[in-house]
């Protein structure tokens, strides 16, 4: 049995090591691979979720089920981990500060506060010098409509937190009513994002030590459909000097951000070469799943490393790669999947397939563009 320390403060800490337990607040896909990583060096993980048999809690050693602000439930999970991480960024701040006051959390709030909100986002990546497509904050249907008038048409409309995989967006075009798109939202704060002309969408992803070390995994270059990402692919279609643009901009932002793990920064290619961000998360990133079989270290063995304060790992890729999703029904082809020569297929556990659900992914080795 570990020590009753539940009000004790112990927001310093030594690296992690094995035998030691890292905390993990929620419950999903991340959560489960950043546990089976952890166990890879001898490291347990708790996770704290509001939901019964997902995907984290059936590889974990421990599980809390609990709403994200029970803060019983919330100070005796920190009584019983060295550190608390997270695979998502919507946590209640009160619950993230509470957790704070008794135990290392990584990254820390302002990592969290700053990519829970679209528009601290783009105004933080501004504020650095960093582009990104022009937008506009909006709170109602008049304020819609000057934003219209100033970005125009085609425009994305999204909601300033909560959005994810194509939700809480409308793509506003000429014939489109202002009215109903925002209603459509059923929010009262969003942002106006004007048409950019892309050629690709990339990502890259960054770790950042306890220490303030920094290593960055290779930009991959990524399809969505339905606003859901489809296949993530290295190496991407890039210049050596967008590349490095590219990882500058992601070391600079978790450098700004005093970040402890990892940065994921999604971005456009313009057709004239440029970088714009489109946007971040503190955590793993589903379009960094390909490391898992392509690269020395994975992007979440690399995440524990950073949160445990252990060294980081080298993320160099030593074959090029395809990672592609399966959302809903995709996933009943498992057995033909498992099948195919030299393909490497991860599924999440989830008992019930859904239209749009992440199901799982596959990565398959490709020959060199």
């Amino acid at each position: 049995m570990r020590p009753d320390t539940t009000m004790v403060n112990r927001t310093t800490s030594l690296p992690i090591g094995p035998g030691g337990v890292l905390g993990i607040i929620g419950g999903g896909q991340l959560g489960r691979m950043t546990a089976l990583a952890a166990a890879r060096l001898g490291i347990r993980c708790h996770v704290f979720t509001p939901e019964t048999n997902g995907p984290a809690e059936q590889v974990c050693a421990a599980t809390t089920i609990a709403a994200y602000d029970d803060t019983r439930a919330l100070e005796a999970f920190a009584g019983a981990v060295d550190a608390v991480t997270f695979e998502f960024e919507n946590i209640p701040a009160a619950s993230v500060a509470r957790l704070a006051e008794l135990v290392p959390v990584r990254p820390g709030w302002r990592a969290l506060e700053t990519a829970q909100d679209r528009i601290t986002e783009k105004t933080f990546f501004n504020a650095l010098g960093i582009n990104t497509a022009p937008w506009v904050s909006v709170d109602g249907v008049e304020s819609l409509e000057a934003a219209l008038a100033k970005l125009g048409h085609p425009s994305i409309l999204k909601t300033t937190r909560l959005g994810y995989d194509g939700k809480g967006q409308a793509r506003l075009t000429t014939e489109t009513d202002p009215k109903a798109a925002w209603e459509s939202l059923r929010t009262d704060a969003a942002v106006l994002e004007g048409f950019v002309d892309f050629t690709r969408e990339v990502s890259v992803i960054v770790a950042r030590g306890v220490d303030g070390a920094t290593a960055c995994f290779e930009p991959t270059e990524n399809v969505h459909r339905d606003g859901i990402l489809h296949t993530s692919t290295v190496p991407a279609t890039l210049t050596t000097g967008q590349t490095e643009t590219a990882r500058a901009i992601a070391t600079r932002a978790a450098e700004a951000l005093d970040l402890v793990g990892l940065l994921a920064v999604e971005m456009f290619v313009t057709r004239t070469g440029d970088l714009l961000v489109n946007e971040m998360a503190p955590r793993p990133h589903n379009s960094g799943h390909w490391t898992m079989d392509a690269c020395h270290v994975d992007q979440f063995e690399q995440f524990v490393r950073a949160v445990c304060g252990l060294p980081l790992g080298d993320p160099a890729r030593f074959r090029p790669m395809r990672m592609r999703n399966l959302i809903g029904a995709e996933a009943d082809a498992w057995p033909q999947l498992l099948a195919r020569p030299g393909a490497k297929l991860h599924l999440y556990g989830k008992s019930e397939s859904r239209p749009g659900r992440k199901m799982g992914h596959v990565n398959t080795p490709i020959d060199e563009r």
